[in-house]
């Protein structure tokens, strides 16, 4: 009689679990069927003209060299005197990546001692309250 019983309970309880596919077959609402979605508007532009036959596309503009010559300006315009020291010092026998190999822990430089280093230390000034002492 208990067998009886507890299967009679099993069916009942796995009858509530019918329907097919369980979990992955029910209806769900459709997430873009709640809301309407507004119409596309695009609010005109008058200040926009159409390209010019022959000009380059914006995909065809180096974005790098475009933005670094929105913030700096480009290269400015050196003065005769400029040039000139600069063309005298070698301007064009300058290596490339100069700036780079200074930093280098690998680079040797030349201990130039104490006094070198309170020269380039020392406070800017005007000048006024420089002593200079002679040896004895």
């Amino acid at each position: 009689m208990r067998k009886l019983i507890l299967a009679a309970g099993l069916v009942c309880t796995l009858s509530a679990c019918g329907g097919g596919g369980g979990l992955f077959n029910r209806q769900r609402p459709d997430e873009f069927a709640v809301s309407r979605q507004a119409p596309l508007v695009i609010p005109p532009d008058f200040a926009l003209v159409p390209p010019a036959p022959g000009t380059p596309s914006a995909a065809a503009v180096d974005s790098k060299s475009a933005a670094m010559d929105a913030m700096f300006g480009g290269p400015a315009q050196r003065s005769a005197g400029e040039s000139t020291t600069l063309n005298a010092a070698g301007r064009a026998n300058a290596a490339a990546g100069v700036r780079s190999s200074v930093g280098d822990p690998a680079t040797e430089v030349v201990d130039k001692g104490a006094t070198t280093r309170d020269i380039v230390a020392a406070p800017e000034g005007d000048g006024q309250d420089a002593k200079a002492v002679a040896p004895q």
